[in-house]
């Protein structure tokens, strides 16, 4: 046997609200994707220390065109049972005060490449659900509960659970309220596990911010009471100024080699302590059992760890690569993203001009219905992303270029599009808490291929262009906009068009992130 040292997170970048789970000799991790699609990404491990992007689940199972940001996929919960995958997730419709519109769902797969199944209608009384397997055979379905009523910003009102009757697909039994929560208050995000005479239910509480936490409570019986853990929270960064690693909660457990338990949650980096670019992240690290029956972080504090050590068969080192290159040949790299939509043929070809991606133009860079953008997670503090297209403009409204992009109100595009006066131009937009400002540079642009390049350092972020030379266009901008709400950066590449739905297209070379 061997220790690995490994440094946290490990899932850099937005991977938020992760859910760990054993099969086999497989380790599974399944992180939250909002309006991103594909959605509920997988990563896999054999030894907890290097982690793959394996599937993604969630392709046209979903409809998501009008979801406002920071709603649709939130918190899935993987299991297993029967030789049988299963994976629960909440499809967020709105957020509007006092009401959550918030969905919830279950698919179910013989293995986690699928086919998956469509999904099975749950619940809408709160998010976060969860699937509980009992050795009795039984299945119960949890989720946080909403409560409208409540004077409270949040309202969060506990968990509530149901019996789920697998054969006839529906929830059946009465509905128990098992934790009304801690004065840490916004309980949500539960998982409940069996470990000797107890039920173990684990919450993340205080919140997504910087008061976020993780509660464990317990019982002797299923339905309830559950006690509450006498030292609660057990893991939180809120009094813990120093820590690099802030915002931790939502966690699940997983049992690796030699009975060693952890514990995956998510957590923030943010830069100079106020801005998370990258977004929600996964970090792990050691949990034991106590000779009273109760869950502590293995370092015996309630600190999350940057470093920490992972129990493993053999020596392992931590890699974590970030690179990544399409050359656009014979399929789309499974790293890309697009809003609300499945990436197609319609409007997303390989085909069409053989060694480039050619993207056909859909609505504005601020829709939630019919966004034409491919983009990638903003995984590094300090990269270069760059591509090189060719786009023949018609009208000021026909735009194509590469985005820096939070989501529908932040934002900042380098663009080529048309000018009356000097035609075919590159431009740059920047769309900040909704206020869309465009930048009076311009530049005349005459030839084919075009290179556009991003460059970001931390909170700055410059631009650059080659058509002979490259050079920089525009001012450096300070990024710290691009940060807030549940998601995280992610670098696109987009062609829109405000004249005639499809009515452009450009071709894209290649895309390189480094």
């Amino acid at each position: 046997m061997a220790q690995a040292k490994i440094k946290n997170p490990i899932l850099p970048g937005f991977n938020p609200d992760p859910n760990i789970l054993k099969v086999g000799d497989t380790y599974y991790l399944a992180v939250s994707s909002f309006e991103w699609l594909p959605g509920i990404r997988i990563y896999t491990s054999e030894n907890l220390v290097n982690w793959e992007h394996h599937t993604d689940i969630l392709t046209n199972q979903v409809n998501l065109q009008g979801n406002p940001k920071d709603c649709s996929i939130w918190a899935p919960q993987l299991s297993y049972h029967d030789n049988q995958f299963y994976c629960t997730y909440t499809d967020v419709k709105n957020t509007t005060r006092p009401f959550k519109d918030c969905h919830n769902y279950l698919i179910t797969a013989p293995a986690v490449d699928g086919p998956w199944s469509e999904p099975i209608y749950m619940t809408s009384s709160g998010f976060d659900p969860s699937l509980f397997h009992d050795e009795d055979g039984r299945k119960w379905f949890l989720n946080e509960i909403w409560d409208y009523r409540m004077t409270t910003s949040n309202k969060s009102a506990g968990i509530v659970m149901q019996e789920y009757d697998a054969d006839a697909q529906k929830m059946i039994g009465p509905v128990y309220k098992i934790f009304d929560g801690t004065k840490l208050a916004k309980t949500e995000a539960p998982h409940l596990y069996r470990h000797g005479e107890y039920y173990y239910l684990i919450t993340a509480e205080g919140g997504t911010g910087s008061g976020h936490s993780v509660t464990i409570c317990r019982s002797t019986k299923i339905t309830g009471p559950y006690e509450l853990d006498p030292k609660y929270p057990m893991l939180t960064a809120s009094d813990k100024p120093d820590s690099p690693l802030k915002n931790t909660g939502h966690g699940s457990l997983v049992e690796g080699i030699n009975g060693k338990w952890y514990m995956a949650y998510l957590t923030t980096r943010p830069l100079q302590g106020k801005a998370a670019i990258l977004g929600r992240e996964t970090a792990i690290q050691e949990v034991a059992w106590t000779e009273d029956g109760w869950l502590r972080l293995a370092n015996g504090t309630t600190s999350p760890e940057e470093f920490t050590l992972i129990e493993t068969k053999e020596p392992v080192t931590q890699e974590i690569n970030t690179y990544f290159r399409d050359d656009f040949t014979n399929s789309l790299a499974k790293e890309w993203n697009a809003r609300r939509l499945m990436p197609s043929e319609s409007w997303c070809s390989l085909s069409s001009r053989p060694g480039y991606l050619r993207l056909i133009s859909g609505e504005s860079p601020q829709s939630n219905f019919d966004q034409h953008m491919l983009a990638i997670r903003q995984k590094d503090f300090c990269f270069e992303a760059e591509t090189v297209l060719e786009f023949e403009p018609k009208t000021y409204n026909q735009m194509a270029g590469l985005l820096l992009y939070l989501n529908e109100l932040n934002y900042i595009y380098c663009y080529i599009s048309q000018d009356e006066e000097k035609g075919k131009v590159l431009r740059l937009m920047k769309c900040q808490e909704g206020v869309n400002t465009l930048l009076p540079e311009m530049a005349s642009v005459h030839g084919g291929e075009i290179l556009l390049k991003a460059h970001v350092d931390h909170e700055r972020g410059t631009f650059y262009w080659k058509e002979d030379s490259i050079k920089q266009f525009g001012p450096e901008f300070d990024l710290m906009f691009l940060a807030g709400g549940f998601t995280g950066n992610f670098i696109g590449i987009g062609v829109h068009d405000m004249d005639k739905k499809q009515g452009c297209y450009a071709d894209f070379k290649y895309f390189e992130y480094k």
